[in-house]
């Protein structure tokens, strides 16, 4: 037998003395037992701390019947997830189906069978206790899932190096709490910065810990960040080996405010757009295989000039494949005409109109319901 302390509570309520008598002398050894012979009295006690673990109640009663009884419980936050099996006489599918749908789990039919009592009562009292120890895992996993989320989004820079005659903004935004984009800033000197943007293949944890890897490894780039090739082939050979199943595609880029120029490489990535003063439109498709899975993998890069009033864009590619509810993909063609169409005086004001215009376009709202992750940064030539 069960120690007093552990036992489980059960609440039985019945306005027949018999029918109480009789539940009372089936659960009594196992549980602990409560009693009320009225619906008012049931509310009462169930409303009372402890609150009982299960509910027997009574459907015919007078003054407030059982349906009644079980919609207060079910529209009561403190009683709304303790089940209730319904004790009935009737047997008409009717009435079961009204009592499934005020909130009961089960039925016992009278007369009462005490093996049919006792199973009935054993079975909804442990798949309360599974469905309690599942909620509990599935907080400490949302628990773990902030912490993952807050540590991720600690390896992001926290601000944009101030580069003279650059401005410089970025938005990263996660299919789910934790990502495969990453994106990251080399300064070089006064006049030169370097930005690598990233995208892990897959979704979730795995995909995360990969990007947070590239945190490391493109660090280890430092000596040679003005160069592209070097930082592309230093970052694959850094990730060979490191995992199976995923690879990252990258792309990095070199802008000189001297020298007014851009070089650009890139692993597997959609193509860095760039738009001049006049709005003129051009791609730079720079592309090696992608990082983390061959071994002596070549990389090249192209220069190209950068003048005051120019835009560079660089981004992930959930933005092109994000999909309407048509199922039709955003595309580079609309991504080009927007850019092409839409600059602003500010590098985070272009930012945020893209996002509202792809978000909106695909029928959805910013940071919710994505098809993928999405990073962009956005470089302003402002002179």
């Amino acid at each position: 037998m069960t120690p007093q302390g552990e036992r489980k509570t059960v609440l039985v309520v019945d306005d027949a003395p018999a029918n109480l008598h009789l539940v009372n002398q089936i659960l009594h050894d196992t549980y602990k037992v409560r009693i009320a012979t009225s619906g008012a009295k049931g509310l009462e006690l169930a409303a009372g701390k402890p609150h009982p673990d299960l509910i027997l109640l009574d459907v015919v009663m007078p003054g407030m019947d059982g349906y009644e009884v079980c919609s207060r419980l079910k529209s009561t936050p403190d009683t709304k997830d303790i089940p209730v099996i319904f004790l009935t006489g009737q047997t008409e599918s009717a009435e079961e189906t009204r009592g499934f749908e005020v909130g009961a789990v089960d039925y016992i039919h009278k007369p009462f069978s005490p093996s049919v009592v006792a199973a009935r009562v054993q079975t909804h009292l442990a798949l309360r206790e599974t469905r309690e120890q599942l909620e509990r895992q599935l907080l400490a996993i949302q628990h773990e899932m902030e912490t993952a989320r807050q540590i991720q989004f600690s390896i992001l820079p926290q601000s944009v190096p101030q580069t003279p005659g650059l401005d410089i903004a970025a938005r990263y935004v996660p299919m789910t709490a934790v990502a495969g984009d990453f994106y990251d800033y080399a300064v070089i000197d006064r006049n030169r910065i370097g930005i690598l943007v990233a995208d892990v293949s897959g979704h979730g944890m795995p995909a995360a810990l990969i990007a947070s890897m590239m945190k490391i490894a493109f660090a280890a780039q430092s000596q040679h960040a003005a160069d592209p090739v070097r930082v592309l082939t230093g970052l694959n050979e850094a990730l060979i080996g490191k995992f199976q199943g995923h690879y990252v595609t990258a792309a990095y880029a070199v802008i000189d405010t001297a020298a007014q120029t851009l070089c650009y490489a890139g692993a597997g990535h959609p193509p860095l757009l760039l738009r001049d003063a006049s709005g003129a439109m051009s791609a730079l498709m720079e592309n090696g295989l992608f990082l983390g899975a061959f071994p002596g993998v070549s990389y090249t890069a192209v220069e190209v000039p950068f003048r005051q009033g120019d835009w560079a864009v660089m981004y992930t590619d959930g933005i092109p494949e994000m999909m309407n509810p048509s199922e039709e993909q955003f595309g580079e063609p609309r991504l080009e005409s927007y850019i092409g169409e839409h600059a602003k005086p500010r590098a985070s004001d272009f930012i945020e109109g893209l996002l509202h215009h792809v978000y909106s376009w695909a029928g959805r709202a910013v940071e919710h319901e994505a098809d993928d992750d999405v990073t962009v940064v956005a470089i302003h030539f402002a002179g």
